[in-house]
């Protein structure tokens, strides 16, 4: 639940959370994410590979890792009990911590892909009290919205920015106040969002990073925002989105104009 256009909580009595979170795919180096938590980012997404990540959390001090969120998670490739509890281990090692603050069931494409036997391992993974919180990232918007109507799951991760706003229809009028955190992703579009597309005016204006991460962050049903910068300039570039605010009715409706000339442009991708 969003508290201020900074900081959010996640659940009624869940952690506070920086709304910008981290995700270190692209590698940014270990001195940037360290660069991002002492500017107040807390929500750490990270695949198992992610070594700038792993290393930085290995390093964190007990009080340090208290105030950070870190959310990890298995494939949709993974569907048996076993698996499932065999990649929480995994990722306990990896990370040297105790417990997991989100545990996800990552990349479901289509409603089969997380059948009701791995709906119940997944919550049944909070009982020994190493996971708190349980989710799926999932690009099926609609599968989404009916899990976040059914109360389903803690936490939901969704792509959501100007060329993709549809998740507005089908998750967010379900999720209310007592229904799952929302985390987003692609604020950029992949980038997409940074260049401009087919047939859009030679001379008409082209977003910055920080109007997309504004454009999510503006919609209060976002919980947290995962950017991915790549090294320390981008990650200075997409905090300046915390600072600046909200976009004007201005930049929304140019923001949304660009992103369907966007959508329009990518054809099948989309």
């Amino acid at each position: 639940m969003q508290t201020s256009f900074a900081q959010a909580r996640l659940g009624p009595n869940g952690p506070a959370v920086f709304r910008l979170g981290l995700s270190a795919t692209y590698r940014p180096g270990v001195e940037v994410i360290r660069r991002a938590l002492d500017a107040g980012v807390n929500y750490l997404f990270c695949y198992g590979f992610d070594t700038h990540m792993t290393r930085v959390i290995r390093e964190m001090s007990p009080s340090q890792r208290e105030r950070c969120v870190i959310s990890t998670g298995a494939y949709n490739l993974i569907w048996t009990r076993q698996d499932v509890r065999k990649t929480l281990d995994k990722r306990l090692r990896q990370l040297r911590t105790d417990y997991l603050d989100v545990f996800l069931f990552l990349g479901v494409m289509k409603p089969e892909q997380f059948p009701p036997p791995v709906q119940d391992e997944l919550r049944r993974l909070k009982e020994d009290g190493r996971v708190r919180a349980v989710g799926i990232s999932c690009h099926h918007r609609r599968f989404a919205g009916e899990l976040a109507a059914a109360r389903a799951l803690d936490l939901l991760m969704v792509r959501y920015n100007a060329a993709h706003p549809g998740a507005e229809k089908e998750i967010f009028p379900f999720v209310g106040a007592d229904g799952p955190s929302l985390v987003s992703y692609t604020a950029t579009r992949w980038g997409r969002l940074l260049r401009r597309p087919k047939g859009w005016p030679r001379e008409g204006p082209v977003p910055t990073a920080e109007m997309c991460y504004r454009f999510v962050l503006s919609n209060p049903a976002v919980d947290v925002c995962l950017m991915a910068p790549s090294n320390r300039k981008e990650l200075e570039q997409d905090l300046k989105a915390v600072e600046q605010g909200p976009l004007s009715g201005e930049e929304m409706c140019f923001m949304r104009e660009f992103g369907e000339a966007v959508h329009r442009s990518a054809g099948w991708f989309m």
